[in-house]
């Protein structure tokens, strides 16, 4: 099976991607895109797994998660939260202290490391000094006893791939951290693996060569097909690049789900909080009809969006975005509707952000659009605001 490069645009390595990329194994088929098997089957499988290092705290708890063949799946959560660990047990650095891990459908707590036919990618490239970027990427295939003829074929297929031909013959210290993140990248994909785990590659690079990378593996993951598992604290760049994000705290998955739904609708207030920027408002419930609540905050009624099981008299945390605050005029036709008095303004280019006193809170955020057409507004000002119902989510937990 063969995959054309895409054209990914401006800024970096994949500017004139237009090599072809087989990446089937020589002499069989590749297992992670086998016809025998559906494609609905996951590539990996954890069941009831949990390690603790010191016998007491469980690290990673009770996980079960499957990542389906060809998607991109990014564990995001706090430092501490389990995802690394998670990564780490399905590459054999570590292994559980329970349950079972299933790679392409086989068990593999007996399988080495260098066995499993996984590609890894660190934030510290662990590249080797000593040796030039082509010596870098013949090694995993010397490694696996590959004829010196094949080897040349890949090393020359994945170092177009990243766009570093020219730089071939130079050694890491030579190199840019954007330059030695694509020989990295390179380097884990070279020997054409089942799976490609990444562990926070991007975060040793400032912050536009980083959004480029961003882009650049995103890309590369479509155009070959490669089942990905990243790990990530940071969130905007979960929800760039990720089919499903897996939200980690305190050794278990939170919620599971697409960018899109894990921002527009989280389960609780930790996914809100974590995910993205939001105005959070503690209340309590005084009525709840349907899909719909009425919260007691501070005295005033905020009618709300009910997520999960909450009922009458139960305390929650209202969670509302930003950028869905409407203000002055704007806000005339919100179910929620309030005085507020304006603190602060912040310019930020495409947005300003404005902090507001109200709803008992001093630090309730609004963001507007750019300076056109935007509301004119001053430190001191008393303004409405205000929100529509199924913006703001009522949360347990």
């Amino acid at each position: 099976m063969t995959f054309r490069g895409l054209r990914a645009g401006s800024g970096g390595g994949l500017a004139n991607l237009s090599a072809t990329f087989d990446i089937r194994p020589a002499g069989a088929a590749r297992s992670g895109l086998d016809p025998a098997r559906g494609h609905d089957d996951p590539i990996v499988r954890f069941v009831n797994v949990q390690k603790t290092y010191d016998g007491d705290r469980l690290v990673v708890r009770n996980l079960d998660l499957d990542v389906r063949r060809g998607e991109f799946l990014t564990l995001l959560g706090p430092s501490g939260s389990g995802k690394t660990t998670t990564l780490m047990m399905l590459a054999g650095f570590e292994a559980p202290t329970s349950g079972q891990i299933f790679l392409d459908g086989k068990p593999i707590h007996r399988v080495p490391t260098f066995k499993r036919n996984i590609g890894m990618v660190f934030q510290n490239y662990a590249l080797f000094p000593h040796m030039t970027v082509w010596k870098n990427l013949a090694f995993p295939l010397e490694t696996r006893g590959m004829a010196t003829p094949e080897i040349a074929r890949r090393v020359e297929r994945a170092i177009e791939m990243v766009q570093l031909g020219d730089l071939a013959g130079r050694r890491p210290a030579q190199l840019s951290g954007g330059q030695a993140q694509r020989v990295a990248l390179a380097r884990a994909l070279v020997f054409e693996p089942l799976i490609v785990l990444m562990d926070e590659p991007l975060g040793a690079l400032d912050r536009q060569l980083r959004e480029v990378m961003q882009y650049e593996i995103k890309h590369i993951h479509q155009t070959l097909g490669l089942t990905v598992i990243y790990v990530t604290h940071d969130q905007s760049e979960a929800l760039t690049m990720s089919d499903r994000i897996a939200v980690f705290n305190d050794g278990i998955i939170e919620q599971l789900a697409a960018p899109e739904i894990l921002y527009e609708r989280p389960q609780n207030a930790f996914v809100a909080h974590f995910v993205g920027e939001n105005n959070r408002l503690a209340g309590r419930v005084r009525a709840r009809s349907g899909e719909r609540c009425t919260v007691d905050v501070g005295g005033a009624p905020v009618h709300a969006a009910a997520v999960g099981g909450i009922t009458a008299g139960q305390e929650v945390l209202l969670s509302l975005r930003p950028e869905r605050v409407l203000l002055g005029p704007g806000s005339d036709d919100c179910e929620n509707r309030f005085e507020a008095m304006v603190r602060e303004i912040v310019y930020a280019g495409d947005h300003s952000r404005v902090l507001l006193a109200v709803c008992g809170t001093e630090t309730f955020i609004a963001k507007t659009g750019g300076a056109s057409g935007s509301l004119r507004v001053a430190p001191g000002d008393r303004i409405h605001v205000g929100w529509h119902a199924a913006d703001c989510l009522a949360l347990g937990g």
